[in-house]
């Protein structure tokens, strides 16, 4: 029985995902709650079906009152008995089945499957964001609302069901039955229905901002303790706890302000419903009493009328804090389902097609890229990369190299210009199929807290046993791995790398990260300081295996250590986002400009970032390492 309501809605089912969600809460909601139509009308029904069954039940206790009260003792079962199975027969079986299903339809059909939901899309769509997405906020504090959404519309939900149109029926259910007993009995409650409307009205206007203020200042908090537990190494290094602890002071300190504002409003509204409760109370009930005293109700009226106010008296409050919490709650995913930036970086091309890499012929036309700046940044750039051409590019630091090396990527949408890669805009295909063409190695090894089988799989999940293990040793890491063992027990390939891979060593990490790219094995090739994080003699056993690597690829390499590019086919120089020079390394040399003199200062291999005063001429012989 579990199972059939639970499975009513599939979480999981396929949609039609969107760059960025709607900007106004009602539309993004509606689009999580389309596959719940029908599970929230039968529930809606049945909230009202509970509500007529609980005021049936007041009604047929002042009936039965008076029923009593009418007839002699001895002939009660003779005369009422049937009537009274019957009652005794919905109460016992046909009342807990509508319950039943009620509770089923609201606990196990929507609660479960509905933030199952959210969570799953909204995880989908921030995975959809581009890195630069990502780099204006916490990641923290983006998780924090991807998780703190679900929930808060689930018990919005809840509330709308359980509480609200339960409400909503009960109060026009007992305007009705006092009506029949005597419609001057409504005016007590009419009386107190305009002030409840008005403080439901005051508090609802103030608890969504407030609840939305209470949010942000938690994510603030999670974003700033996590920022702390991620860069552990560094704030034990520079012995920073203390300052760490007070700059979380300042975000929790900013918590509880919020909460305490919120829970003013909770105060005020529980002291203002019980001056009214005793109103509607006093009204009802004595205008009962009177109109028995006038012959004009009967004793069942007077209990009915009684036991109906009380009743609705003990609600109210129930009510108001439903009313609170659904509101608190939509404040909640007002914020969260809009984790800033509110919108993807990407412009909606909703016609995106796979590409189709086959050359790997990289043209770029009048690039330009300033991250919204006015100066600074990239180009505009002209440059024609030839299928299987081996390019190295070189600058100072924030010549533009690693800007370039993103916007191929597309993890930043360019401001103007044109990428095309085997002549297709890279605009018109979709992120996944043009990152598929594309391996990258990085000069920080980005691991996943798993397995180091499932790392190195990341590049080619299909990938054979046998054919992950090849790429370890190409990557020089076979050894290290088989020896590796975590605190779970796990050893080898099977151990787990900790998060972000720290675990390992720097030169273990990259080796890890260059065996996923050669598993990979795809027609383009990108190396940002590749062998940065290896020692001499790991690098030196590397390099053969990244010249297995770039056979047959068009491949793009950035290096300080101008000695592991020396060898490419062309040298493209940077320089304030332009190019500046672009030839072999021969004949850049023997032009003597900025590549020459970087290449003569280099000390140890390594690119001297600023100028030396008085060292302008012409080049000095290279290094040793460098005249390799």
């Amino acid at each position: 029985m579990f199972r059939l309501f639970e499975n009513l809605v599939d979480p999981f089912a396929p949609y039609p995902p969107e760059d960025a969600p709607p900007r106004r809460l009602w539309p993004f909601l509606k689009g999580y709650m389309r596959p719940f139509r029908a599970v929230f009308w039968a529930t809606g029904l049945f909230a009202a079906a509970v509500a007529a069954i609980e005021l049936w039940l007041i009604h047929y206790s002042g009936r039965l009152i008076d029923t009593l009260t009418a007839t002699d003792p001895a002939r009660v079962w003779a005369e009422h008995g049937t009537e009274l199975l019957l009652v005794a027969f919905f109460v016992l079986i046909l009342r807990p089945l509508i319950f039943g299903i009620q509770a089923l339809l609201l606990n196990n059909a929507i609660l479960p499957n509905f933030g199952t939901l959210i969570r799953w899309r909204a995880h989908a769509q921030v995975l959809r964001q581009s890195v630069g997405w990502f780099e204006n906020d916490f990641a923290g504090r983006i998780a924090n609302r991807v998780m703190q959404t679900p929930p808060s519309a689930g018990d919005a939900v809840y509330q709308a069901f359980d509480a609200i149109a339960y409400a909503i029926s009960y109060i026009a259910g007992a305007a009705l039955l006092l009506w029949t007993a005597d419609p001057r009995l409504m005016l007590p409650l009419l009386l107190w229905v305009l002030p409840y409307a008005c403080l439901v009205t005051w508090v609802v206007r103030r608890i969504g901002p407030a609840s939305a203020a209470s949010s942000a200042a938690r994510s603030r908090v999670n974003g700033r303790i996590v920022d702390a537990y991620t860069n552990i190494h560094a704030v034990k290094l520079f012995a920073q706890g203390n300052r760490e602890l007070e700059h979380a002071r300042d975000a929790i300190a900013e918590t509880r302000a919020t909460f305490q504002r919120e829970m003013r409003l909770f105060t005020i509204m529980d002291i203002a419903l019980t001056l009214m409760n005793g109103l509607l109370i006093v009204g009802v009930v004595g205008w009962a009493i009177w109109l028995w005293t006038e012959g004009l109700a009967s004793v069942g009226v007077v209990a009915a009328a009684s036991a109906l106010v009380l009743r609705l008296s003990n609600m109210s409050g129930w009510i108001m804090m439903a009313v609170s919490d659904f509101f608190r709650s939509l404040g909640v995913v007002r914020r969260g389902w809009r984790p800033s930036p509110s919108r993807s970086s990407f412009s909606m091309r909703p016609m995106r097609a796979p590409s189709r890499v086959q050359e790997g012929r990289i043209e770029i036309r009048g690039l330009v890229h300033r991250y919204r700046r006015r100066t600074g940044g990239l180009g505009p750039l002209d440059l024609t990369i030839e299928p299987g051409q081996k390019v190295g590019l070189v600058g100072r630091s924030g010549a533009g190299k690693s800007t370039l090396v993103k916007l191929i990527l597309r993890f930043h949408e360019a401001e103007a210009g044109t990428i095309l890669i085997d002549g297709q805009d890279i605009r018109s295909v979709t992120q996944d199929s043009l990152r598929a063409a594309i391996g990258m190695v990085g000069q920080e090894a980005s691991l996943l807290h798993r397995s180091v089988r499932e790392n190195i799989l990341y590049g080619r999940p299909e990938a054979s046993e046998e054919a992950m293990i090849r790429a370890a040793r190409q990557a020089e890491a076979h050894d290290f791995i088989l020896g590796l063992e975590d605190s779970e027990g796990n050893r080898g390939y099977d151990a787990r790398v900790g998060e972000r891979g720290v675990k390992l060593s720097g030169g273990q990490r990259q080796r890890i990260a260059l065996a996923r790219v050669i598993l990979k094995d795809a027609p383009i090739l990108i190396l940002d300081e590749a062998t940065s994080a290896l020692d001499s003699e790991a690098e030196a056993a590397i390099q053969s295996t990244l010249g297995t690597m770039m056979e047959g690829k068009t491949v793009i390499a950035i290096a300080h250590r101008l000695s592991t590019i020396a060898r490419m086919d062309r040298i493209v120089v940077l320089d304030q986002g332009r190019i500046l020079e672009d030839g072999p390394h021969e004949a850049l040399i023997r032009q003597g400009g900025l590549y020459a003199r970087l290449w003569a200062r280099q000390s140890g291999g390594f690119l001297a970032l600023d100028p030396v005063p008085g060292r302008e001429g012409n080049p000095s012989p290279p290094p040793a390492e460098a005249a390799e």
